[in-house]
């Protein structure tokens, strides 16, 4: 059984180049989607993503809308607790492909992580 979990030094979520993610309006509010937008940097970046260590500079205080936890996935998308696992880790297969590839090292990290030995 796979559970999902952030893994280290990928950041393909820090990846926020809007042209990608159409539906941003659905599920932020006005103010968190102008936030979201003041964040888009350099080839659609986070301006808070270190590329060097590939890490978020502002994690403890990062916004609600780059947070996996049950709360905010039942509120922004809906989603009820026993479903998060499999959301996020399909979200994570979806954004760590569109940035990295598919056969990119850390899609074969994060299926490591998630799935153990078997990878998937």
């Amino acid at each position: 059984m796979a559970t999902w979990q952030c893994v280290k030094q990928c950041g393909a979520c820090c990846h926020l180049d809007p042209q990608e993610r159409p539906d941003l309006e659905e599920y932020l509010s006005p103010e968190e989607l102008k936030l979201y937008l003041s964040m888009v940097g350099e080839g659609g970046w986070c301006i808070h993503f270190d590329h060097s260590n590939r890490s978020c500079r502002i994690y403890p205080d990062r916004p609600r809308f780059c947070r996996v936890e049950l709360e905010t996935f039942r509120n922004m998308y809906g989603i009820e607790p026993e479903e998060v696992s499999d959301f996020a880790i399909d979200c994570c297969h979806q954004h760590i492909e569109s940035t990295y590839g598919r056969r990119s090292i850390e899609m074969l990290r994060f299926n490591s992580e998630v799935y153990g030995a078997s990878g998937r």
